[in-house]
């Protein structure tokens, strides 16, 4: 008796058995959709009562792809698909058919510089080393679309490093930017696996300019710290004059609804250097995450 003969897997892998079930000779039986294997029926799976399965799939599918990758901790990046790059402001500001068309390319024009900030950043993180089991730490993640999404990635693509995109399916057309690693892009149905994939290895991340999308993720993340459901982390908010006009923090805590030292969990930044020096503050000389000893995640 070997070990070989112990350790070795007895039953039929599951590729193999749908391999062998395509097969099958052509009767009424098979030919049914009750007789595919549950797992190669898209219409089963697509079931309304097949949510919690779906929501199952949606967690898991990024989790061990990631897992694989050994990616142990992300750098996120959250902001605006809207705000173009500074090559491309003033050809949108020309472009205007109206006042307040011109007007709003005018307002986009003047964040572009964040586009830069972003890509810095992203380039500086993903510089980050592995560790000595391997592991990587601060891979860069964006949502996966054009704007400051596209410039985290470009700028991890910069200095040759793999970047993630976590893409979501939209009634118009949402493709992921070509900057992101294509083993590495995702996409999901579901908003809440998409958020809880942006924040399930994220240990840095930077908040640009944004509107519904960038609000409903960046103040989830603060909640979810306010609340101690999970960890603080840096939260680099670039932007101050933008942030202070659309939104009254101080105000928030004035009238109560929130504490002021909340307003601690926000750091504000206005420049890639000064993100990572924040970064850099936050953590010291520690690595988050892995321990060398054991494989990463």
């Amino acid at each position: 008796m070997t070990k070989k003969d112990i350790e070795e897997r007895k039953f039929r892998p599951a590729r193999e058995e749908a391999v062998e079930a395509r097969k099958q000779t052509g009767t009424p039986q098979t030919q049914s959709a009750a007789y595919k294997l549950a797992f190669q029926d898209a219409e089963f799976l697509l079931r309304e009562d097949l949510r919690p399965v779906r929501f199952q799939l949606e967690l898991l599918k990024p989790q061990l792809l990631m897992d694989e990758a050994r990616i142990e901790s992300t750098f996120v990046f959250y902001g605006s698909a809207r705000i173009p790059r500074p090559d491309q402001a003033q050809a949108r500001i020309d472009a205007a058919a109206t006042p307040e068309q011109r007007r709003i390319a005018e307002n986009l024009a003047k964040k572009a510089r964040y586009y830069d900030e972003a890509r810095k950043l992203a380039a500086i993180a993903a510089a980050y080393p592995p560790n000595a089991a391997g592991c990587r730490h601060f891979v860069v993640c964006s949502g996966g679309g054009p704007s400051i999404m596209e410039a985290a990635n470009r700028g991890a693509v910069d200095v040759g490093a793999q970047t993630i995109g976590m893409n979501i399916v939209l009634p118009h057309e949402q493709a992921p930017n070509p900057y992101v690693t294509p083993e590495l892009s995702f996409q999901f149905h579901y908003f809440a696996l998409r958020k809880m994939h942006f924040l399930l290895r994220a240990r840095a991340l930077a908040v640009f300019p944004g509107g519904f999308g960038t609000f409903d993720e960046f103040f989830e993340l603060l909640t979810l710290i306010q609340t101690g459901k999970m960890k603080r982390i840096p939260v680099l908010l670039f932007g101050r004059e933008f942030w202070n006009r659309v939104v009254d923090f101080e105000a928030l805590a004035d009238e109560g609804v929130i504490a002021h030292r909340d307003l601690d969990l926000i750091t504000w930044v206005e420049s890639a250097e000064e993100g990572w020096a924040a970064v850099q503050d936050f953590y010291g000389d520690a690595v988050p995450g892995c321990d060398e000893e054991l494989p990463c995640a």
